[in-house]
C-alpha cells in the first residue's frame, strides 16, 4: 500500500512525493489523514530550512497538526476503533529516561516528535493521505466537530499546557500579547478556565478579530495605539494577574512588567531568543516569570475540548487548501492581516 506525502528536501522545495505505508502492528492503528495545519515551525522549516539550530539536512515529511479517520487497528488496540475521526499526538516520549519517569515527559531525553528536524534521521510527519501511528497517539473526537477543528488539538494543548503552569485563572484578570493561531487559541482555554476578564493585544486584524471570537473582552491594536496598554493598566502598579506572552518578541515582554500586578505571573509561551526583562521590576513587584514547553497529558484534554465545543476552534481556521497546493498554502499563510491557521485537506 502506498500514500502521497508532503515532502520537503530544503528550502522553498516541498515535493508531493509517493511513500510506503507500513503494516500496523498489534498496538497500532492506520488513519486516513483528514487535514493538517501549518505551525510555525512548518514555516520556519519551509522559508528558512530550519528554525533556530534546528536545520532540514535530509527529505522529512512535513506536518504534526493533523486528524483524521482510522481505517484499521491492530490486534490489541481497545482505545479507538474502525470509523473514529481521531487527533494524532505527535509527541512520542521515550516512557523511561528520568524525566519520563519523574512525570515530565515533554521534557524527554530521548523524544520523537512527529514532522520534528531535531533528530536524524528526522522524524517524519503527518502530511501524507495514511499513516500508521501508536493506538496510544489517538483521541477520538466525537461526531460533532469537524476534521479541521480535530486537527487544532495540538495547537490548543499548547494552550492548554501554558494554562496548567500558570495555576488557577478563575475569576482573574489575563492579559494574552499575541493572537496568532497559538495565542487566540490560548484564549479559548483560558476563557474556559474561568477568567473574569481577558485583554489581547496584536499589531494585525485578523488575529484581534479571532481573539475576541475565541473570548477576549478586549482587544488592543498595538501597532495603531503603541501606548494604550500602558495607559490603561500601569496605574497602581499595573492592574493583571495574570499574562501570557505569545509573540516571542523581547520588547513585548518587557511591556508587561509595566501591568501586572504584584506577585502577578507571567507564563512565556513565545520562543524568544532574546528576551527583555525588566529586572528591578521583576525583584520589586515579587514577579512570577514562567516557562512553558509543549504538552502531553493536555493533548486528551484538549481533544475533549475540541470534541464537545467547550472550546470553539473554528474562528482561528482562516482557509483550507488542497495538499496538492501546499506552496500555496505557504505562501497564503505569510498574510497575518487576513490569514490565522492555514490548513491542506487530504483525500
Amino acid at each position: 500500500m502506498e500514500t502521497r506525502a508532503c515532502v520537503l528536501h530544503a528550502k522553498e522545495d516541498v515535493r508531493i512525493e509517493t511513500r510506503e505505508v507500513p503494516a500496523v502492528g498489534p498496538n497500532q492503528v492506520l488513519v486516513r489523514v483528514g487535514a493538517g495545519g501549518l505551525c510555525g515551525s512548518d514555516i520556519h522549516y519551509f522559508w528558512e530550512g530550519g528554525i533556530g539550530t534546528i536545520c532540514v539536512s535530509e527529505p522529512i515529511i512535513m506536518g504534526h497538526e493533523f486528524a483524521g479517520t482510522v481505517q484499521a487497528v491492530g490486534a490489541g488496540v481497545t482505545k479507538v476503533r474502525a470509523g473514529q475521526l481521531v487527533a494524532i499526538n505527535p509527541s512520542q516520549p521515550c516512557g523511561h529516561c528520568q524525566y519520563c519517569l519523574d512525570g515530565l515527559p515533554q521534557q524527554c531525553l530521548d523524544m520523537h516528535f512527529l514532522g520534528s528536524a531535531s533528530l536524524k534521521p528526522h522524524t517524519h510527519g503527518g502530511f501524507r493521505d495514511l499513516i500508521v501511528v501508536d493506538a496510544v497517539q489517538c483521541e477520538a473526537v466525537g461526531e460533532l466537530v469537524s476534521v479541521g477543528e480535530a486537527a487544532c488539538t495540538e495547537p490548543l494543548a499548547v494552550g492548554v499546557h501554558a494554562v496548567r503552569r500558570a495555576g488557577s485563572l478563575f475569576g482573574k484578570r489575563v492579559l494574552v500579547t499575541g493572537a496568532g493561531p497559538i495565542g487566540s487559541l490560548l484564549v479559548g482555554a483560558v476563557r474556559h478556565a474561568g477568567a473574569a476578564e481577558i485583554v489581547v493585544t496584536d499589531i494585525s486584524p485578523a488575529p484581534l478579530k479571532a481573539a475576541l471570537a475565541m473570548g477576549a473582552t478586549r482587544v488592543i491594536d498595538t501597532r495603531a495605539e503603541p501606548d494604550r496598554l500602558d495607559a490603561d493598566y500601569s496605574a497602581n502598579k499595573g492592574y493583571f494577574d495574570v499574562a501570557f506572552e505569545c509573540t516571542g518578541v523581547g520588547p513585548v515582554l518587557k511591556s508587561i512588567f509595566p501591568v501586572i500586578r504584584p506577585q502577578g505571573t507571567i507564563v512565556q509561551v513565545g520562543v524568544t531568543p532574546s528576551p527583555e526583562i525588566a529586572g528591578n521590576a521583576l525583584v520589586a513587584k515579587e514577579i512570577a516569570l514562567i516557562g512553558t514547553h509543549r504538552f502531553h497529558p493536555e493533548f486528551a484534554q484538549a481533544a475533549r475540548l475540541i470534541s464537545d465545543r467547550s472550546v470553539d476552534v473554528r474562528p482561528v481556521i482562516s482557509a483550507t487548501l488542497p495538499m496538492e497546493q501546499i506552496q500555496e498554502a505557504f505562501n497564503l499563510v505569510r498574510d497575518r492581516s487576513t490569514q490565522m491557521k492555514v490548513q491542506l485537506s487530504f483525500a
